[in-house]
């Protein structure tokens, strides 16, 4: 048990209306008759410095990854990476490498075709590699990041260069994290960053971008099966470019870079014969200069869209992208995919949620309202579960309410509904009466079960449920996790998604709505 769950437990146990006396004499009992036995103490430390390491090795690891990822990319080339460890031990080099380099393609698919490893990846690759060598893994470990780190060392312009760029791709990050966020916060924040570098490193070159979205064709099948939407662009390429479509029959390099899911640089627009101009009537001196398309990818680096990037409006002799700029802009590729799919994440659950309490009211009269809250994200993670924000609300006439504007509850302020965070803490269900009133609180957790959010089911005045709305209150919650852990894994990059139902390979279908209805059915077939 952890802490809050230890204390949920004892707060059930002695129930609302206990003295004080009664609560001290528990306490007094339980010290008395706990006891720990020699064997249980040392299994006990045993296990918290094992996890003590675990938590030391993860965060050495990501601060070498972070040091060694200098424009902040984030990810590092595999042959980069392996070029270098193989100046590690040679007596013993070529054999751990190749079976590091077996393990982890096993592991992650994607890395045999794409040649890149994300953190994640990267701390897999080196901790199978220190095991290969001796007993003492730890030792070696240590011992592979001293010289890793001593391999990557920058100076100090390259630390404050590597340092603002991240910086500012953690700015796209949070502009999709706040409870107000949407593509457009993200549109800007990917904008002012690409402002910010060509300030700052890219000898103040005047650039222009464009964002456009992979979709299926259905608006001219003949013209090819997708086509590239612009859904975003800096403001004084608005009127030629946003919301333009651009189809695979059309001139241009956008296609092949999708196609080829690599980055595509033209030094010199004028000498190319190949790009397409929105603006047919541009003038022959904003058709020189240096023109990059960059394509977004999944998790599993799949292409979804590109970022594009020209200095056209650049009369300058410094208008051609250097290699350390175009790193950086895959950089901010990858910190755009991430807030695009943090998003569709997001709408992916609220989907989902709506679609269970759709489910939920007919069969469940004796419940008055029901109301959603996701937990607030936050920088310092201790104070995570100090904030929720109200998302959903429905009452018993089967009325939903999706707050566009999230409602912020902060624990401090909100002394009535300690028990959601308390539930949020706990990741306990837990019954508490509020101003005469039945309230339930069952929390969500994601995949390292830590609480994402928490249902508030007010029951009115009834003191609980009957049997079987019980039962189906206690059916949708679990599918609702079931449903909400599949989400996630969809979003990882360790293996490809399971689907079950036809409809799942569609796109643009309610994926969220319909992964709660594909845990039912499995659920029903295995009672069957």
């Amino acid at each position: 048990l952890t802490l809050p769950q230890f204390v949920q437990l004892m707060d059930t146990f002695v129930g609302e209306g206990s003295s004080l006396p009664t609560v001290e004499r528990l306490t007094e009992f339980i010290k008395e008759e706990y006891k720990q036995t020699e064997e249980e103490k040392m299994e006990q430390l045993e296990k918290v410095h094992r996890m003590s390491q675990v938590t030391q090795r993860k965060l050495l690891l990501e601060e070498l990854f972070e040091k060694w990822d200098c424009n902040g990319y984030g990810f590092l080339e595999l042959e980069e990476v392996n070029a270098v460890l193989s100046r590690f031990k040679e007596d013993v080099e070529k054999e751990a490498l190749m079976k590091a380099k077996k393990h982890l393609c096993s592991r992650y698919p994607q890395l045999t075709r794409v040649g890149q490893l994300s953190p994640k990846a990267f701390q897999t690759f080196l901790e199978f590699i220190a095991s290969k060598f001796t007993d003492n893994e730890d030792e070696d470990i240590d011992n592979l990041v001293t010289f890793l780190t001593m391999s990557v060392e920058q100076s100090r312009v390259e630390s404050l260069q590597s340092s603002a760029r991240k910086k500012w791709l953690q700015d796209i990050q949070e502009a999709a994290e706040t409870r107000e966020g949407s593509m457009e916060s993200v549109y800007k924040a990917v904008f002012k960053a690409i402002f910010q570098d060509a300030e700052a490193h890219g000898d103040n070159k005047k650039i222009s971008a464009y964002i456009a979205l992979l979709e299926e064709n259905q608006l001219s099948p003949e013209r090819g099966q997708t086509l590239l939407r612009y859904v975003a662009c800096t403001e004084d390429d608005a009127p030629h470019v946003l919301n333009r479509v651009l189809y695979r029959d059309m001139k241009g390099i956008s296609f092949a870079a999708v196609d080829e899911a690599k980055p595509i640089h033209v030094p010199r627009v004028d000498l190319h014969g190949n790009i397409h101009f929105w603006n047919a009537d541009r003038p022959e001196e904003e058709r020189k200069g240096s023109f990059l398309v960059l394509p977004l990818y999944d998790a599993h680096w799949r292409v979804f869209g590109i970022l594009q990037l020209d200095t056209l409006l650049d009369h300058t002799d410094t208008t051609i992208f250097l290699t350390h700029e175009i790193v950086f802009y895959q950089g901010v590729c990858n910190a755009l995919s991430k807030a695009y799919h943090h998003i569709c994440t997001r709408e992916n659950v609220l989907q989902m949620a709506v679609t269970a309490l759709d489910w939920l009211y007919p069969r469940t009269p004796s419940i008055h309202t029901v109301t959603m809250y996701l937990v607030e994200p936050g920088k310092d993670k201790d104070c995570r579960k100090e904030a929720l924000c109200k998302v959903i609300t429905t009452d018993n006439t089967g009325q939903k309410e999706i707050h566009s504007s999230p409602v912020l509850l902060l624990r401090e302020e909100n002394f009535l509904r300690d028990y959601l965070f308390k539930c949020t803490e706990s990741l306990q269900v837990t019954l508490t009466p509020v101003r005469r009133e039945q309230h339930i609180a069952a929390p969500l957790h994601d995949l390292s079960r830590q609480a994402l959010g928490v249902f508030d089911i007010s029951l009115g005045h009834h003191k609980k449920l009957p049997p079987q709305e019980q039962k189906d209150l206690q059916k949708m919650l679990k599918m609702v996790q079931a449903a909400y852990l599949e989400i996630l894994r969809r979003c990882l990059e360790e293996a490809e998604p399971t689907y079950v139902l036809e409809a799942e390979h569609m796109v643009n279908v309610r994926q969220g709505g319909l992964l709660f209805y594909r845990f039912m059915l499995q659920d029903l077939r295995e009672c069957v």
